[in-house]
């Protein structure tokens, strides 16, 4: 699979001046976690669910969660196990080949549920790439890799982890710290497995009884944008000892009644037929979306939970590294620039410092080779019109 791989390539031959590279299930675990994209959630007790994967993997979906946690009734999750197995035989049963099918992680609730699965989808394993685990700390959250690591021996296939970071205690000031300490021990024992860590920002807001409006983004909830900034300042560094971290859910694809003004500009919406696509967004109350993304990426998160198919392609859209940004991460990275130094920009628009640019090009650049750098003349409302395509 490839992001804009739902594209014909006569499409993505006149978006792209690089285009998104193809991954699988097998794929090196750093090109993965790189290349999650928007990670859609559906509930495990969809009737359809083998339908309803290969249907968004038409859309342009390359990675699914299939809860039995939260998103179901607590007297659903036996039938919604037995669902997930007849759903995964009907995915291995069917022709299409391997690298069509989106990667498929299951949300479970306890340790135990993980090595139950496995043991119960038989051949079908071979569908799974992993397993999310909920409320994660270096207690809970040793029971449940030790339980992944098992299942590993048992079925003979790589499963990769994602743990959800959710718990009060990582919330609360007096506990957060030790907490987090605790958490970036037990990943790093495991991290040839860890893919990703996700934030729980809803479980978040709970806490304090709070729900951001869609007019405002996690980083509004000021409690909520402390937790975010401290789990990347120990957990996302870019020094070797960070995990990608990706972005928290975005709970509205309804139209709301406005309080504050539209967050989209005319500007970039003033050819074509893209001044309705501004409305849509607006309507739907994807323009916040839009500006969480942003200020995802900012403060050093890649991808996104979502919990609505009209979330994905926003996602995937700003996720595309521009041709300014590649060209400047070239720059910085040429090797006869070693040494450092300060240099104007190809664009003439900025500065380019050597080291302490590098972390960010060296990022820049994995991203390029998953999602791709759009022409020079292509920029998100482009990409995002194109992906919107079904």
């Amino acid at each position: 699979m490839r992001h804009f791989g739902h594209l014909s390539p006569a499409a993505r031959e006149g978006l792209f001046f690089r285009e998104p590279c193809a991954f699988g299930a097998d794929s090196p675990a750093g090109l993965l976690s790189v290349a999650l994209g928007a990670t859609l959630y559906s509930p495990a007790t969809r009737p359809a669910l083998a339908d309803d994967v290969m249907k968004q993997a038409a859309r342009g979906v390359v990675s699914m969660v299939l809860c039995l946690e939260d998103s179901i009734d607590d007297a659903e999750v036996i039938d919604a196990e037995a669902n997930l197995i007849r759903q995964f035989t009907a995915l291995a049963d069917r022709e299409t080949a391997a690298d069509e099918v989106p990667l498929l992680f299951i949300r479970v609730r306890e340790p135990a549920q993980i090595t139950d699965l496995v043991n119960r989808l038989g051949d079908a394993v071979r569908m799974l790439s992993g397993f999310v685990l909920p409320k994660f700390t270096a207690e809970r959250g040793a029971h449940f890799l030790e339980a992944l690591t098992e299942a590993e021996s048992s079925c003979g296939r790589r499963l990769f982890a994602m743990p959800v970071l959710e718990s009060p205690e990582l919330l609360h000031l007096e506990t957060r710290a030790e907490v987090l300490q605790g958490i970036a021990r037990s990943v790093d024992k495991y991290r040839d497995r860890v893919l990703a860590l996700r934030l729980g920002v809803t479980d978040f807001c709970s806490a304090y009884g709070l729900r951001r409006a869609p007019d405002m983004t996690a980083y509004d909830v000021q409690i909520v944008g402390s937790v975010i900034a401290d789990v990347v300042n120990v957990l996302g560094r870019a020094d070797g000892t960070g995990f990608t971290i990706t972005g928290p859910v975005w709970e509205y694809f309804r139209r709301q009644e406005r309080m504050f003004k539209p967050q989209l500009r005319h500007s970039p919406f003033l050819e074509g037929r893209a001044e309705e696509l501004r409305t849509a967004l607006i309507q739907h109350d994807l323009d916040g979306l839009l500006r969480e993304i942003e200020l995802d990426r900012a403060n050093g998160l890649l991808g996104k939970t979502c919990i609505h198919p009209s979330h994905v392609a926003p996602v995937h859209a700003l996720s595309v590294v521009s041709h300014e940004e590649f060209t400047d991460a070239q720059d910085i990275l040429r090797p006869d620039r070693e040494g450092g130094g300060v240099l104007r920009s190809a664009y003439t628009n900025k500065m380019n410092e050597v080291k302490p640019h590098r972390a960010w090009a060296e990022r820049t650049l994995q991203r390029a080779e998953v999602f791709g750098v759009a022409r020079e003349d292509v920029g998100f409302v482009e990409l995002l019109a194109a992906g919107l395509v079904t």
